[in-house]
């Protein structure tokens, strides 16, 4: 009996043939398809969606503007998720193992870490562009300048980067889990245990920027409602040319803020859950159960192939420039000097 039963034993180990292996929990083979199809088409669309945002806004020079610059990052961020976490989040979260190794296993956590809190503080301080163009439209150009945009893209990815490898690379983070994280990592595992300091500082750094942002678009969207009456009142009794150009111009920047403020709500949407269940999961003793983290981890992942989607839907510049670019005109010298409607 014993020999018989072994092979199925094995067969449920992520390393058969390796003491202290992890144990696989596969899933049926229709399940397994549509997983790796869902899953897999978010990490294609993240990295391909992204790429074209990235390519649209560094090539075409009528898009070379201090918001565009840091969109442009934000899908570096978004664009690295796809190529360095998702896929291999993918084989963990189907195959229940873990076959990249104990050293890359670290360097995936780093990345995800980094790249997401990236993607939050480019955010945060799109945020900020957008309240200064909206309440101050005339005065925005010389207030947030390209270098003022560069400042904020280099710390935007240094913070993330540098507190990300500080924690995962000295293994601060299980401090006091020892047991527990040694029981998890068995061989083919790459579960990540963090203990409750560190939890609570990741949550408060996603909340605090979450609350800031928050607060300048409900401010955004209030001065916004008054300017589109003020605009109304004065269209009605006649109105000077420089009036009427402060009024195009405070229309187009609302315009982009209504964008961009569905951008950080669908971040939110996507991150909340993940945020919270991290939360209480290290101060309940680690009890959620393996499917709900994985939703939560992906809904989170998911994030990053949603913005350029919104782009889509709500950028007429951005469908002119996936047209230049699908279409090969991207390759004609003239290519970058084409006009694009940023409206």
């Amino acid at each position: 009996m014993n020999s018989n039963s072994s092979p199925l034993v094995a067969a449920q180990l992520c390393f058969p043939d390796v003491n202290g292996s992890c144990v696989k929990a596969p899933y049926s083979p229709g399940p397994r398809v549509l997983l790796y199809a869902v899953f897999g088409s978010g990490a294609v669309l993240a990295v391909l969606g992204n790429l074209l945002v990235v390519t649209s806004i560094l090539h075409l020079r009528q898009l070379h503007s201090p918001t565009n610059f840091l969109i442009a990052s934000l899908a570096c961020a978004d664009f690295l998720v796809g190529v360095t976490v998702m896929p291999f989040s993918m084989v963990r979260s189907v195959e229940s193992c873990w076959y990249f190794g104990r050293s890359f296993c670290t360097f995936h956590t780093c990345c995800d870490v980094a790249f997401c809190y990236s993607s939050l503080f480019h955010l945060c301080f799109i945020s900020v562009d957008r309240y200064i163009a909206v309440t101050e439209p005339l005065a925005y150009p010389a207030k947030f300048t390209v270098s003022v945009s560069g400042v904020c893209i280099v710390v935007s990815w240094m913070l993330p980067l540098v507190y990300s490898g500080a924690v995962f690379y000295t293994g601060v983070y299980d401090d006091g889990l020892e047991e527990l994280s040694s029981a998890l990592n068995c061989v083919g595992g790459c579960q990540v245990v963090v203990n409750q300091n560190w939890v609570l500082i990741d949550f408060l750094s996603f909340l605090i920027p979450t609350f800031i942002m928050i607060i300048l678009y409900s401010n955004i969207f209030l001065v916004a409602r008054q300017q589109a009456k003020k605009i109304e009142n004065t269209g009605n009794t006649g109105e000077s040319s420089s009036e009427s150009y402060k009024a195009r111009v405070a229309k187009r920047e609302r315009k982009a803020a209504k964008t961009l403020g569905i951008t950080v709500i669908a971040f939110m949407i996507s991150w909340l859950p993940y945020s919270i269940d991290s939360l209480i999961d290290a101060f309940m003793g680690f009890i959620t159960p393996a499917y709900i983290y994985e939703i939560c981890v992906w809904c989170a992942y998911y994030n990053s192939a949603m913005n350029p989607l919104i782009y889509a839907l709500f950028y007429p510049w951005f469908k002119k420039a996936i047209k230049v670019i699908l279409s090969g005109h991207i390759f004609k010298n003239s290519s970058a000097a084409m006009k694009l409607s940023s409206e």
